[in-house]
């Protein structure tokens, strides 16, 4: 008698392992794109906390194009747009997966965790919200996160695309 395999068996993948899977289709996706384009730059896959994150650095042969980032980052912000579409149509799930070029979003983060903390000193010495300029999704959650961590709130204004963080005291 052959036992049959039920779904009880069968080997549980974890959110960690689905994200990894998530990054590894985005690198691919990327790396033929780079392929195409006759571009050098290496491909790292990370996951932190909920997400995968897929990083296109320097090769031993050349240095990443920084028109790969675009003004403001708008390329940069397409290509991660479209590595999410990539993953969506091999998993069938939306991705919520971050992708940096040459650091950019890494330096981005760290003016704009020093941006939150200018905003929550002033916030606490006047008392009175302080008000930011627009920015991006990605950046109002980086000022979010770095408000909430200093100890006060903060909340998103105004509409696309000129959607800005206010910083309220104490």
């Amino acid at each position: 008698m052959t036992e049959q395999n039920t779904s009880e068996d069968a080997p549980k993948t974890s959110a960690a392992d689905l994200l990894e899977r998530e990054g590894e289709i985005a690198a691919d996706f990327l790396e033929s794109l780079l392929d195409i384009a006759d571009l050098d730059g290496d491909i790292d896959v990370d996951v932190e906390g909920d997400r995968a994150m897929v990083s296109i650095v320097d090769s031993d042969e050349g240095r990443v194009p920084r028109r790969l980032v675009g003004t403001d980052g708008k390329v940069l912000d397409a290509l991660q747009e479209l590595a999410r579409l990539a993953v969506q149509a091999e998993t069938g799930n939306r991705s919520r997966l971050m992708l940096d070029i040459a650091g950019y979003r890494a330096e981005k983060r760290e003016q704009l965790i020093a941006l939150a903390t200018d905003a929550v000193a002033k916030a606490k010495e006047t008392g009175e919200q302080q008000a930011l300029e627009p920015m991006s999704a990605f950046e109002r959650k980086v000022v979010h996160d770095a408000v909430l961590a200093a100890g006060l709130s903060s909340e998103s204004e105004g509409a696309e695309p000129r959607r800005y963080v206010v910083v309220l005291p104490a």
